[in-house]
């Protein structure tokens, strides 16, 4: 079924048998914020209504957040947007965002995915950790490669959160970065770009 469909994170984890954990794992990496960035994102806090809709908090405070960290990772990486990922019937659906290996064939054509990330709706974090942990298993079996790990984040633009799928061990970070603390944001969203990355450039340039 669509992603949309699963509830909370035990809807995912009783068909599919996966083991839920709660630890810390992100190990947050020094941010390079641009001054442009943090200059809109201030502008953006203080101007603009973007909680008035679901829409707003992603245009103007989640894909621009993702798209500023990508930056450095952009020879391996590619950001997609609203973009339909397919396993079968139970796992399909389209996660706000994803990031995926950057396809030979060009930045048009999606590849492997290895970050999912799901807009927390009227900041439902326990429906959009459902929804993400479907699309989070969803990439996995797409790759279908054993040792990868598949990252995932909910976020509602200023609250953001992540986990990570192992195996068939997710485990969610037990911390909550937040807009109050906008280098700390940067930080975690780098390290797990980063982990992206290192997956990539090791896997690819060994074979």
């Amino acid at each position: 079924m669509p992603f949309a469909n699963y509830q909370s994170v035990a809807d995912v984890a009783r068909p599919f048998r996966i083991h839920v954990r709660r630890a810390n794992f992100v190990v947050p990496h020094l941010a390079v914020l641009s001054d442009y960035f943090r200059a809109e994102l201030d502008f953006t806090l203080r101007e603009v209504p973007f909680d008035g809709s679901e829409a707003a908090a992603c245009e103007t405070l989640i894909y621009p957040f993702l798209r500023e960290v990508w930056r450095p990772y952009l020879d391996a990486l590619t950001l997609w947007s609203h973009q339909p990922i397919a396993y079968d019937t139970d796992l399909s659906g389209v996660p706000d965002y994803l990031l995926a290996r950057r396809s030979p064939l060009g930045a048009s054509i999606l590849d492997q995915p290895y970050l999912l990330v799901v807009e927390a709706k009227k900041d439902d974090f326990v429906r959009g950790w459902g929804q993400c942990l479907a699309a989070m298993l969803a990439a996995q079996k797409l790759n279908d490669l054993p040792d990868q790990t598949i990252y995932g984040i909910t976020t509602n633009g200023q609250v953001w959160q992540f986990g990570q799928l192992y195996g068939d061990v997710f485990t969610q970070d037990l911390r909550a970065f937040t807009l109050e603390d906008v280098d700390s944001v940067g930080a975690a969203l780098h390290f797990v770009f980063a982990q992206c990355h290192d997956w990539v450039t090791q896997l690819y340039t060994s074979t």
